[in-house]
């Protein structure tokens, strides 16, 4: 190269140029010589090492050489070699020009830190698409990890550029930009919040990927389909897309269904109100009538046996039915939706199965079932639901029971006055 320098340097002496205007052109043409043999390394380097990974990958059983294919890995690592190389070669172009040398080999550093960068990223983004193909860590929130390590290098780096530019040391930087934090803090309120909030969502499992959660604050009823430093993506029942702040998701409360999808039922919690007017004791007529119906015969015929050996042993008037024990038709009612639902094929019978009474509103007697359905699926739950609900409505009327149920206005007209 010295040779070569000083063979064009005579070259232009001789054809009768001055000093000064021979150092300029002599200049200016070893730039452009060495601009083109860095471009020319540049690109051979890069066919070279992208071969070699491509190479590498067709005989490795793995993913991970492959998705550094697809980040362009290679093409970055690449990039190194010239930009490394033509810090040796500034000093010597410009040597006659002090300053404009000292302010090329600042720009080219500060290229090689962004260069740095791009490899430290597509290193990063590599293992992030690596993690998300592994089924162990599909519903992990890999992209607050790598949203938390590529702030760092980020931060790094352009500390390191302010640093070049101001001709000051790393440490130095650092600590004149110490006194500034305050306003740093102030700055990045929101970033560093989400930064605490991921952590604390991922140490404490609050959420994961694939999770239902329902938010109401921020009309989210979904599986989340993204977690990262800032936000969480939900994707709702009618596929639109909620973002809620992942700070949101520690400070405010939301429901996450993972222990019902998990466990061995979904719950069915529904209640039908009956109507006050229509509670009564049962006659003898009345409970001849309801042993007739085969799932709660045993249970009437058991139960007037033992009542009424109760009222003779007792001597009771039952010319007055409400002296001694009786039966009541809603009673009877609610043991036979027990039955029900105990036997209904849809119901996990390994957990808890109850029809029980609630305290009386103005809207009646409230009637709950409470068990679980095998099927968790979200449309058979509500098919099953509906089927145990339509037979419920349907099987009042035989225990002369009437649901409770607001005045319409066909109603109002029907009314005889």
């Amino acid at each position: 190269m010295k040779e070569l320098s000083q063979i064009l340097h005579e070259y232009l002496m001789e054809i009768g140029m001055t000093d000064e205007n021979t150092l300029i052109l002599y200049v200016l043409i070893l730039s452009l010589i060495s601009l083109v043999g860095l471009y020319v390394i540049d690109f051979i380097c890069k066919k070279i090492i992208r071969v070699v990974f491509i190479r590498f990958a067709k005989k490795s059983k793995s993913r991970f050489d492959d998705i550094l294919i697809t980040n362009r890995t290679p093409r970055y690592i690449a990039h190194l070699i010239p930009f490394s190389i033509s810090l040796f070669i500034i000093p010597f172009i410009f040597n006659e020009f002090t300053a404009i040398s000292d302010l090329l080999i600042r720009v080219n550093k500060m290229i090689l830190v962004l260069v740095i960068v791009f490899i430290l990223r597509s290193l990063i983004y590599t293992v992030r698409d690596y993690f998300k193909t592994l089924p162990k860590l599909k519903d992990k929130p890999i992209d607050s990890y790598i949203q938390v390590i590529m702030m760092f290098i980020w931060a790094f780096s352009v500390v390191s550029l302010l640093a070049l530019i101001t001709g000051r040391s790393f440490m130095e930087f650092i600590t004149t930009i110490g006194a500034a934090s305050a306003i740093i803090i102030l700055v990045f309120k929101d970033t560093i919040m989400g930064f605490v909030a991921s952590i604390q969502v991922s140490v404490n499992d609050m959420v994961r990927i694939g999770d239902w959660i329902t938010f109401q604050k921020y009309g989210a009823d979904g599986d989340v389909i993204e977690i990262n430093l800032a936000t969480v993506k939900v994707q709702n029942f009618d596929m639109t897309i909620t973002t809620i702040p992942t700070y949101a998701l520690i400070s405010d409360s939301f429901k996450n269904w993972r222990g019902m999808v998990s466990s061995e039922g979904r719950r069915i919690k529904r209640s039908i109100n009956i109507n006050f007017d229509s509670i009564k004791f049962l006659n003898k007529e009345d409970i001849q009538k309801l042993s007739k119906i085969e799932i709660i015969s045993s249970y009437v015929n058991d139960r007037r046996n033992d009542i009424d050996g109760f009222n003779l042993k007792n001597n009771v008037d039952k010319d007055l039915l409400l002296n001694g024990r009786n039966l009541t038709n809603i009673g009877v009612f609610r043991k036979y939706l027990q039955t029900y639902i105990e036997t209904h094929s849809a119901i996990n019978k390994d957990m808890t199965i109850m029809v029980r009474q609630l305290d009386p509103t103005i809207h009646g007697v409230p009637l709950e079932v409470y068990a679980f359905s095998s099927d968790k699926e979200w449309q058979n739950y509500e098919y099953i639901i509906s089927d145990i609900f339509d037979h419920i409505i349907s099987s009042v009327k035989y225990f002369d029971l009437h649901i409770f149920e607001m005045p319409s206005s066909v109603s109002i007209k029907n009314l005889k006055l």
